[in-house]
């Protein structure tokens, strides 16, 4: 059992080396597109919302 576990251990530091980490400038810029995107559909979103509210309001009074 103790054999198999530490197999396990051996084949994830094997396959952590394979991985291919982004630089710190692919990270950053990789941030700031999640942030415009967040913040982009985040204003639309709220613009709908009160659009979709003053018609609400228009149709229940």
């Amino acid at each position: 059992m103790f054999g198999r576990i530490k197999n396990f251990f051996h084949e994830v530091k094997v396959e952590a080396k394979k991985v291919n980490y982004p630089s710190k400038d692919e990270l950053v810029g990789s941030t700031w597109v999640v942030i415009t995107t967040v913040v982009v559909i985040s204003v639309f979103l709220g613009i709908v919302d009160l659009g979709l509210a003053k018609i609400i309001k228009l149709l229940v009074r």
